[in-house]
């Protein structure tokens, strides 16, 4: 069976986005974490994407190996996102590429179905793709990368659950710039 990793940036408050969408509170990471997500996407055998975060990513990392000044962190990470399989689950666009594969019906069948699969970890994307994993009790692992900032609202990291979810902490590390990153495994 698959492991399943939710993992993404947020603000102390708990926001992947601002309103609007705004994604620009957190500035460019660190060398060091985005060092950490490219690492996390080399170890991911799939990325699971909702739409929204699936035409953020794909906006940029198709070609952010040749942007002028692309730091060598930067082109292999494209790379290896270019590469990497993905899935993306949304009912309004019909079609993405890269090396991705659309699915547009049930999105929690879809990712139990995949669990069981033989094969290496999984991340999920997107806050409503991965809270209906999260109510479904599919995810075994949580990443947040907590920023030293406070935007009162917009995307929450964490949706409203029918019941508590009980967890380990397997991590906890420091960035440059304030950012603390906490790793937690779901308690089963």
């Amino acid at each position: 069976m698959r492991k399943l990793i939710y993992g993404m940036n947020l603000t102390l408050d708990g926001y992947i986005a601002a309103p609007g969408d705004d994604i620009g509170w957190g500035g460019p990471p660190s060398d060091e974490l985005f060092r950490f997500w490219s690492d996390q996407l080399q170890a991911t055998d799939l990325s699971l994407y909702g739409r929204k975060l699936w035409q953020t990513m794909s906006s940029h990392w198709p070609t952010g190996d040749q942007q002028p000044g692309a730091t060598p962190a930067e082109i292999e990470f494209a790379r290896r996102w270019r590469d990497m399989s993905k899935v993306v689950f949304s009912s309004t666009i019909d079609k993405v590429d890269w090396n991705t594969r659309l699915v547009t019906g049930d999105a929690v069948a879809e990712i139990t179905r995949l669990k069981a699969e033989d094969g290496g970890p999984m991340d999920i994307g997107g806050a409503t793709l991965a809270g209906a994993a999260m109510r479904a009790g599919l995810i075994d692992e949580y990443v947040l990368a907590t920023a030293p900032v406070l935007v009162g609202g917009g995307t929450p990291f964490f949706i409203a659950l029918d019941n508590w979810v009980n967890l380990n902490l397997v991590e906890t590390r420091t960035f440059p710039g304030g950012v603390i990153l906490t790793r937690y495994e779901t308690r089963r």
